[in-house]
């Protein structure tokens, strides 16, 4: 059984593979939901010398108690849920409630108010239903801030909505007339 620290490292190496250089570990996920067995994730770690005793159920307790809910294991296969910055990952497009969350960080909230949000690196914006996961994102480069997205205004707008499962929203570019920040986000 992984500590606390063990379980976000492995994390952070998950994430290396499943959602940004699954070619650089020989790793060939499924073009549609970007998946591959799990056993083969394993084998992939215990490859690394540090990770050499690592079980499937380590990897499936290390999903099951991740915060942010970046991997999801269906059977005997896992994906990353969203983050990709590999080959495109298809998502089938639904309809949000009217208002979802994006955290980010206090000096990127002018250009954000004034171009929109964008995918930057990755191939979607990160949004979610509840203030929880857009909390957690937002924190981690600098003072936090937390946008409400009219998502009935942007999608007005032509933009297209994701779901990637657990309160996970992607979608293309987000104009900045459909985004307004949150009051005291640092609640």
């Amino acid at each position: 059984m992984l500590d606390a620290k063990a379980e976000v490292s492995l994390s952070k190496f998950m994430t290396r593979i499943l959602r940004h250089t699954p070619e650089q570990y020989g790793l060939i996920l499924d073009p549609e939901d970007g998946s591959c067995l799990l056993e083969e994730l394993l084998d992939v770690i215990t490859a690394a010398p540090k990770w050499s005793g690592i079980t499937g159920a380590d990897i499936r307790q290390t999903v099951a108690n991740s915060e942010k809910q970046r991997f999801a294991i269906e059977g005997e296969r896992i994906r990353a849920r969203y983050g990709h910055s590999h080959t495109r990952v298809e998502y089938p497009p639904g309809e949000p409630a009217a208002v979802l969350y994006h955290g980010t960080h206090k000096s990127a909230l002018s250009v954000i108010l004034k171009e929109g949000l964008k995918p930057m690196g990755r191939q979607y914006v990160h949004l979610s239903e509840g203030l929880h996961f857009a909390s957690l994102a937002g924190r981690r480069r600098g003072k936090l801030v937390l946008l409400a997205i009219d998502t009935v205004k942007a999608a007005d707008s032509g933009v297209t909505f994701y779901y990637a499962g657990n309160e996970v929203w992607l979608a293309g570019a987000v104009p900045a007339d459909c985004i307004a920040e949150l009051e005291n986000a640092e609640k």
